[in-house]
Parts: structure tokens; C-alpha cells; sequence
């Protein structure tokens, strides 16, 4: 493990109703530590895992809208707002690791083709490859070495069975690794071990697999789906 730690600067803050200070989870953050190899943020849309991951994205000099440390190119909305604002602990620093971005992984698959940078990607334009499938490559090729690697919602583009892939990468790699992934996925958020962090409330907090929103209504609508269907379109007629 590299990353010990991520520290708010609430010195530096001017105004609590400043983007994205207005985030409970955001605004009560003093200090998350990081106490092994895979770490995950859950939470709702908004709830602020995604600001958080591209603040360390950033602090680690990767490009915030995706790649690593030599990967340069201009995507609108790529700013990290929170990255000026905290400070990370490490122990070693490493300089090698990546960024998956996912909503912005079509620019990066572009920025790769413009540099003629396939190789490390396994050798085939990004583009010409299913979504899934060039997400795949990029895990199998580019993550490899001792680093740190960022993922925002990987499973955007992978199916159950290729996120089950995604596990099997990172066993692979753990050891002279670290993950730190923003997903909503029951099934990537079931690796072994791994620690889980959840912005859902006004604080963040550490919780285990099955205390997850996503486990739970995941078991609850594949063990009662006629239940809870009829309930759900019910409510929806009334």
C-alpha cells in the first residue's frame, strides 16, 4: 500500500457554500485513512466519491479526465475542483498508476490514437473495440507495475462476467499495488478483504459489504422481484 492518507486543507477554504464545500461528505472531511490495498467509495449520485477520487487523481499528476502522469490532452469539465484542497500521505510515493474516468474514457481512447500510443494498450486502437472489451484491454495491458490506480464506475462498460475479469486483474496485481474505486457495483464491491468507505450519510464512514445499499436492494429485488415489482408500478399508477 502507497496512499496512507488524504487530508482536507480547510485553511485554504473560503466560502462553505463554495462548489464542492456544499457536500456534507465534502465539507465534514478531516482526515480518511487508507489501512489496505483495495479501498471502494459508495454513495449516491452527488454524494461526493467521484469529487474526492478526482482530487486525488489530480494530486497524484494524472490527467483528471482520465490516463496517467504523461498523458496530456483538453477535455471540457476535466478541472478538479478539490484538488488544490487536500494533501495525501505516502509511504513510499509512487509515480506510477492511472485514472479511469469512465465518462470521459471516448476522449481518452481518442487522445491514445492521436500519439499513436497503442502498445501499452495491448496494441489495437481503443475505438476499435467494444466499450467493454477496450475497458478490458486497458486493465489486462496498462495496469501493471507497482502503482496506484483510480477507477470512477468501471463497470459503466462491463458486463457481469467482465467485471468478474476486473476482480481477477486486481488479485493479480494486489500485491505490489493499490486500487481506490468509485462503483455502484454489488459485484465488484464483493472483493475480498477490501475496505469500504460510504458517503451517504453527512460523514463519511467505513462500512461492510452486506451494510451496502447496493448488496441490499440487489438481494431484495433478485430474491422478491414479482414483490417489488408490483409494488414499484403500483405506486406508479396511484
Amino acid at each position: 500500500m502507497y496512499l496512507r492518507s488524504v487530508e482536507l486543507l480547510k485553511e485554504k477554504i473560503t466560502s462553505a457554500k463554495q462548489y464542492p464545500f456544499h457536500i456534507p461528505t465534502i465539507r465534514s472531511l478531516d482526515r480518511l485513512e487508507f489501512t489496505g490495498n483495495v479501498t471502494f467509495f459508495v454513495g449516491e449520485n452527488g454524494s461526493g466519491k467521484s469529487t474526492l477520487l478526482e482530487a486525488i487523481a489530480y494530486q497524484c499528476g494524472f490527467h483528471t479526465a482520465g490516463g496517467g502522469r504523461n498523458n496530456a490532452y483538453e477535455v471540457d469539465s476535466a478541472e478538479a475542483a478539490l484538488g488544490d484542497y487536500i494533501r495525501l500521505s505516502w509511504l513510499p510515493k509512487v509515480t506510477n498508476g492511472f485514472f479511469l474516468r469512465a465518462e470521459s474514457f471516448y476522449q481518452f481512447a481518442s487522445h491514445i490514437d492521436e500519439i499513436g500510443g497503442q502498445v501499452p494498450y495491448g496494441g489495437k486502437s481503443l475505438h476499435r473495440q467494444s466499450h467493454g472489451e477496450s475497458f478490458l484491454s486497458l486493465f489486462l495491458h496498462r495496469f501493471n507495475g507497482k502503482g496506484i490506480f483510480l477507477l470512477d464506475e468501471p463497470e459503466a462498460a462491463l458486463s457481469p462476467m467482465r467485471q468478474l475479469s476486473l476482480l481477477r486483474v486486481m488479485k493479480d496485481l494486489e500485491q505490489g499495488s493499490q486500487f481506490i474505486i468509485a462503483t455502484h457495483s454489488p459485484i465488484i464491491l464483493g472483493y475480498p478483504d477490501a475496505t469500504i468507505f460510504s458517503f451517504d450519510q453527512d460523514r463519511i464512514s467505513q462500512i461492510s459489504y452486506e451494510q451496502t445499499e447496493h448488496y441490499q436492494i440487489t438481494r431484495r429485488f433478485l430474491e422478491n422481484k414479482k414483490v417489488i415489482l408490483d409494488e414499484l408500478f403500483r405506486e406508479e399508477e396511484e
